[in-house]
């Protein structure tokens, strides 16, 4: 399958068994339907370890799936001068306290605004990420948060420290933990959620635990619980990076984030305009000279504000 210029081409590699190669698809580029996602599949544009295969597929983990996506009109993405807290910086990555409402990546209806378009802005050397297959749909951006969760993020500078920090989360030897404010709190003092998670088959848009998912563990501890309403605060470690896990994952174990509309209650208990989840520290190796990094970032304001109006 040549490369055009009317196509991208993402390089992936599977995870977990038995996961269909559809799902996998949907799962992966954000937006598209099942029905697209088969669509794909059947013209010849997914290959599984430099093969065609059906829809039904079903992964032994550790395959090579390369997505050719034609690309409708393209929209490119502009520097846009956005300030931005930024906690750390040198020539190979940034450390940025990214705050609630900004969206990561341009999407559709996110086309500014967006961190990306910040950072580009910033750092113009990373516009040369734009043209390669490996790097041009990240342009920096190692991982993200949600819309609504604040935080410490990384963003890589370079081609060779983005895919050294990726390989580090690959691994799982980056250490991520977060603050949320729980609307119960857990029956014990800590413990793991080990669930997987996958896209709702309905609901394209939000997540859900399903044994056909992608693995994903969240530990929890509960730092305070002197709040109204049985609620709780706590400290969450993730050891797998799924789309809203610690969102799914409280769901499902019957204590959803404050201030989660999506996965919490129907109608809010508490007035907060964002949910109540915060990256609150990071830890990685440095990708060139591999010292040990570490970040912290205090709760903003407006989250403190709402636990004492809770105590």
């Amino acid at each position: 399958m040549g490369e055009d210029q009317g196509e991208r081409k993402f390089h992936l590699i599977t995870e977990t068994s038995k996961q269909r190669l559809d799902l996998f698809v949907l799962e992966r580029l954000e937006g598209l339907s099942r029905a697209q996602a088969q669509k794909l599949i059947r013209a010849g544009r997914v290959l599984v370890n430099g093969k065609v295969e059906k829809a039904g597929f079903r992964f032994k983990g550790g395959e090579r799936v390369e997505i050719a996506m034609p690309l409708g009109e393209e929209v490119s993405v502009e520097p846009e001068d956005i300030e931005l807290e930024i906690v750390y910086e040198d020539d190979d990555l940034a450390v940025i306290n990214k705050a609630a409402g900004m969206v990561v990546h341009p999407g559709a209806g996110n086309r500014g605004g967006t961190l990306v378009n910040a950072l580009l802005a910033r750092y113009p050397e990373l516009a040369e990420m734009m043209d390669d297959p490996e790097t041009g749909e990240r342009l920096g951006i190692v991982h993200r948060l949600d819309r609504g969760t604040s935080g410490l993020l990384v963003a890589a500078r370079k081609k060779t420290s983005l895919l050294a920090l990726m390989r580090q989360f690959q691994e799982r030897s980056v250490d991520k933990r977060y603050l949320a404010l729980l609307e119960k709190r857990p029956e014990s003092d800590k413990g793991l959620v080990d669930a997987p998670i996958a896209r709702h088959p309905r609901q394209r848009k939000r997540m859900t635990v399903r044994r056909d998912g992608r693995s994903a563990q969240t530990e929890f501890r509960v730092l305070d619980d002197d709040f109204q309403g049985d609620r709780a605060l706590v400290e969450l470690r993730l050891l797998t990076g799924r789309t809203h896990q610690i969102r799914a994952h409280m769901a499902f174990i019957g204590c959803p984030v404050v201030g989660d509309a999506v996965y919490g209650y129907r109608k809010q208990r508490v007035k907060l305009k964002r949910q109540f989840l915060h990256a609150s520290e990071l830890a990685f190796d440095h990708p060139a000279s591999g010292e040990r990094m570490r970040f912290e970032s205090e709760l903003p304001v407006g989250l403190r504000n709402v636990m004492a109006k809770l105590r």
